[in-house]
């Protein structure tokens, strides 16, 4: 049989307070790497969704005002094409590149510039632990631009 000693039973509970110490923080490590994952997935698929909404529903628009139609349809194809749901949010713009920009497209003047951009709010956004509330102070963006010729579908600058 073994001998209990008296410098046995004082480090018993160690490991214990140890572990409770450090499980906040594994907790917190794994969530930040679960939504930048998630979030690097995110951005991958929604740079090709991007551009080929822009190129299939931008250029040559349908309606009587081709540009809020062409944003509204570009808008409408990607968020249909994300599956992340209620944890991103997508906008779009358009605007004509014109010459006050100084930029060398500029000489034709049916060009739009698509800027479509991603927001992500990272999970969990708010927490509830033992009556105290916490939410999450920050979204994260990710911006994905286009140029492309209205009157002329297919053509991409």
């Amino acid at each position: 049989m073994r001998k209990i000693t008296a410098r046995m039973v004082g480090e018993s509970g160690q490991m214990a307070v140890e572990l409770a110490a450090l499980a906040p923080v594994m907790i917190v490590v794994s969530l930040v790497v679960f939504n930048l994952s998630r979030f690097c997935v995110l951005c991958a698929e929604f740079d090709r969704v991007a551009l080929d909404a822009v190129v299939a529903h931008g250029t040559a628009p349908s309606g009587r005002d081709a540009q809020l139609v062409g944003v509204s349809e570009v808008q409408r194809s990607i968020e249909e094409s994300l599956p992340a749901g209620d944890v991103c949010r997508v906008e779009v713009s358009a605007e004509e590149v014109s010459a006050e920009s100084g930029e060398r497209l500029s000489l034709v003047p049916s060009l739009i510039r698509y800027r479509c951009r991603l927001a992500y709010t990272p999970w969990p956004s708010s927490i509830l632990i033992a009556g105290i509330s916490a939410k999450v102070p920050f979204t994260l963006w990710h911006e994905r631009s286009l140029v492309v010729d209205r009157y002329r579908s297919g053509v991409v600058m």
